[in-house]
């Protein structure tokens, strides 16, 4: 059974929206975080699951009105990511989705509610106040439609599956998130680490996030340039271990 999604101010108008359910992913259990982003036109990024709706929408309407929303955003196809989304829709009528051209060609033309807008690679959407920027990362963490977003007034990265963190840690760490993240993937593989995935990841670092909002664990505070170019270093040996 979930817990009561809990909400925290991690940066300067981004708030951490958290359900812990036991037992998922291991005997640890798993966060489920979702990130609303306060602006003249918020934005939420992933929806989580559709069991988690009632709660995560009731936590958003502690901060703000439903109707406020204005853009849903997410990765890439997967439960957690945007299972909710036409719930989402449906209580936010002024809504539209968000996510990669490949990803509305592919797949959310078709599914969702009402049609979404089409990002491509390293477009920005002024909310009014704060700014996003859709950066396209084919396979990475998962799935071919996959992207993150930066945000760039408070240099917030929101990575999606990296940096997964086992069990329910607090709401933000100035410590190391990259090791336990590391035997979370060791564990369960899975990451798509393709030839790409180092590079990638190091494109993420070059923005010099002062913020990582992970949707599993901790969001990270302090130097993500380091934290992201340790991910990629991780990347590269699987790769050159593979090729041997």
């Amino acid at each position: 059974m979930a817990n009561e999604t809990r909400v925290d101010e991690i940066a300067a108008g981004i708030h951490r929206l958290s359900t812990f359910v036991p037992g998922t992913a291991g005997p640890a259990g798993l966060q489920f975080n979702q990130f609303l982003i306060d602006a003249d036109q918020p934005m939420l990024f992933h929806t989580g699951q559709r069991s988690l709706f009632p709660g995560v929408s009731a936590a958003v309407a502690r901060i703000m009105p439903l109707e406020r929303l204005r853009w849903i955003g997410f990765s890439h196809i997967e439960s957690d990511e945007c299972g909710a989304l036409n719930e989402w829709l449906a209580a936010a009528p002024a809504a539209t989705a968000m996510h990669s051209r490949l990803g509305c060609n592919i797949w959310l033309n078709e599914w969702a509610a009402r049609p979404p807008r089409a990002m491509v690679d390293d477009e920005r959407l002024d909310l009014g106040g704060k700014v996003v920027r859709w950066l396209a990362t084919p396979h990475l963490p998962h799935g071919w439609d996959a992207g993150v977003v930066f945000e760039e007034t408070t240099a917030t990265l929101f990575p999606s599956d990296l940096f997964t963190q086992a069990g329910d840690p607090a709401a933000t760490t100035g410590g190391d998130i990259l090791d336990p993240s590391l035997a979370v993937e060791k564990s369960f593989g899975f990451t798509s680490v393709t030839p790409t995935a180092p590079s990638t990841t190091r494109r993420l670092a070059d923005l010099a996030p002062r913020a990582i909002a992970a949707m599993h664990g901790s969001s990270f505070l302090g130097d993500g340039a380091a934290t992201l170019r340790g991910l990629a270093d991780f990347y590269a040996g699987r790769l050159r271990a593979a090729a041997v």
